[in-house]
């Protein structure tokens, strides 16, 4: 017999649903959303019954039954990775946003609703604050300032799970490093299942990305805060970093164009960001003292062949080979996680 699983993946100006069977997507749908609009409504919160009614009157009358529902995880506050049960702590910290704003903190509130409607219970996987970090990963160097376990635990985990299953070995047996190649990118070195380092995949260290600075000359830091203020370095550094501060342009494609017709800057930008992200995934080898099951990369930019040819020239001689998993498949994550609640592999966890 196989599960009927609704998941619901919110995003900054889309939201994406789906309704699985099992492992399969039997219907999809990715809603635009009019940005002007969704900032009418001042907060993300506000947006609930303006997504959900557009998400309700999506689904097909042959795809409105199911077993469970799963949302994304929003900013919770740090938390050990996994699947969990939302409960009405987990909808108050993302209603009124205690741990940041970002559209993902919808995907409890839409998951709770559907649900409820239906009478089955409702789930987050893998959150964007999933925290695994040992004492000695949070060292940063100067007192009081933290190293965050910040990144894309959601496609991380899954894409380790698969290959674990893959390769016939445990997941909780495993020791991998994940590299998540996007808009913004995370390098983590899993053991067992756990994220025990990673860059932070929004502000600080790693590669900078087609969106963000990543790790950058303190002197340079401190010097554009002072000329730009705080708020608009902020900006800078997540939104208007990597190819769009050089270029203008977030997508890959148009970087490959401007190499093509001879750019010359282009190919040093290029070339930089790869040496960036080859230098970040050498890093966590190390920190799993290069005894591992192999190297992962996954996401977006993994469609590029010339990206994913050069990045492989830096990095095929780590132990245990390279594993490609181009794309993101988020929704397919999501639907895991709740497979693996339904056929009774993972406990749930409480908020």
């Amino acid at each position: 017999m196989s599960e009927r699983i609704l998941v619901l993946n919110p995003g900054t100006t889309s939201t994406k649903v789906a309704v699985f069977d099992g492992n399969d997507a039997v219907w999809q749908e990715s809603i635009s959303h009019d940005a002007a609009t969704l900032h009418s409504f001042g907060s993300v919160a506000a947006q609930l019954d303006f997504r959900f009614k557009l998400i309700d009157e999506s689904i097909p009358d042959n795809a409105r039954t199911w077993d469970i529902v799963v949302g994304r995880g929003g900013l919770l506050r740090p938390l050990e990775g996994g699947i969990y049960a939302v409960n009405e702590a987990m909808l108050d910290d993302v209603m009124d946003a205690k741990h940041g704003e970002h559209a993902s903190n919808l995907g409890s509130m839409l998951a709770k609703r559907f649900a409820d409607s239906a009478n089955i219970p409702a789930y987050v996987v893998d959150p964007v604050t999933s925290d695994e970090f040992g004492p000695i990963a949070r060292v940063s160097g100067v007192p009081g300032i933290e190293r965050k376990c910040r990144a894309h635990a959601l496609n991380i985990k899954a894409v380790a799970r698969r290959t674990a299953k893959d390769l016939g070995i445990p997941f909780e047996d495993t020791r991998f490093v994940v590299a998540h190649l996007g808009g913004g990118i995370s390098i983590a070195a899993l053991a067992h299942g756990r994220i025990q380092d990673v860059n932070d995949g929004l502000l600080g260290m790693g590669p900078f990305s087609p969106e963000r600075s990543g790790a950058l000359p303190l002197q340079g830091v401190i010097d554009l805060v002072r000329d730009k203020g705080y708020d608009e370095a902020k900006r800078i550094f997540s939104k208007e970093s990597g190819f769009v501060g050089y270029f203008g342009t977030s997508d890959l494609r148009e970087v490959e164009l401007r190499i093509e017709t001879g750019d010359r800057e282009a190919r040093l930008i290029f070339k930089a960001m790869v040496y960036q992200i080859a230098k970040e995934i050498g890093a966590m080898s190390a920190a799993l003292s290069g005894n591992m099951n192999g190297v992962i990369l996954t996401g977006g930019l993994l469609n590029s062949s010339q990206l994913r040819d050069l990045l492989l020239s830096y990095i095929s001689w780590i132990p245990g080979g390279v594993h490609l998993h181009a794309g993101e498949e988020e929704m397919l994550a999501l639907a895991e996680g709740g497979l693996r609640v339904l056929n009774g592999e993972e406990d749930v966890k409480t908020y």
